[in-house]
């Protein structure tokens, strides 16, 4: 004769009561769902995001040129101009570098190693590090029309925000999962359970919004910053005297 617990696990899904065998089946069909879902998307997204990889890529090779060619020149505004340009930008090919992998590995923990590396990316992102009073004089040095001054200021706070909204609901995970390691283990693992990767996507989605944003009115800034007048306000600011220390 069975004893019990070998009768117990032999139990068909037909003898359970039928609610629990439709919450069952439910759950079941999501995971099923979702991994197909993830599977198309792998094949998919590639394509999809083809155009924007591109356009990112030439776009960091030209301000990475510029950057590099201006460093030690004598026209600190377009500098300055390049150097958050390029900052920026760096952060936005390291997240558009593991984001397919956040949004569609097969393996859950991979997922969300990748969105961590995403989240911690946007939370060290600081434009204060780049920005602040020195591109506002920037703009005054290179004659850039008010509009665009104004435009390239927003773009920055929006990105700002961006950055302190990851700050406030995200630095428990940050500093127990990625940026530190909790020493309490269980803690660390059950922030890693806990985490939505979709919650750490929709936040990248933002800063990517704003990053284009700023990528567009640098463009800008860089066209109008090409003018023989632009280059006479830099040279004659780079003749001013500096006063010592």
């Amino acid at each position: 004769m069975k004893s019990p617990n070998e009768q117990k696990r032999k139990r068909r899904l037909s003898d359970v009561p039928k609610p629990v065998r439709e919450r069952w089946m439910h759950i079941k069909g999501l995971r099923w769902a979702k991994a197909i879902a993830r599977a198309y998307m792998r094949w998919r997204l590639p394509i999809a995001e083809r155009r924007r990889r591109k356009a990112l890529i030439k776009t960091f090779q030209t301000v990475k040129h510029y950057a590099i060619k201006s460093e030690n020149g004598r026209f600190r505004g377009s500098s300055i101009l390049f150097n958050i340009g390029l900052y920026l930008l760096i952060a936005d090919r390291d997240i558009q570098a593991i984001k397919l992998e956040a949004l569609t590995h097969p393996d859950e923990w991979t997922r969300k190693l990748s969105a961590r590396i995403i989240l911690i990316t946007i939370y060290e992102w600081d434009a204060d590090k780049v920005s602040g009073r020195a591109f506002k004089e920037a703009l005054d040095i290179m004659g850039i029309p008010d509009d665009l001054k104004a435009r390239a200021i927003e773009a920055l706070r929006t990105l700002r925000l961006v950055q302190r909204k990851v700050t406030k609901h995200f630095s428990f995970l940050r500093n127990a999962t990625i940026g530190h390691r909790d020493a309490d283990a269980l803690a660390q693992y059950r922030a890693i359970r806990n985490l939505r990767v979709e919650d750490v996507m929709a936040i990248a989605v933002e800063f990517f919004a704003a990053t284009e944003e700023f990528v567009d009115v640098l463009t800008q800034i860089m066209l109008a910053s090409s003018s023989f007048h632009s280059y006479l306000r830099q040279w004659m600011e780079s003749e001013k005297p500096r006063l010592l220390p």
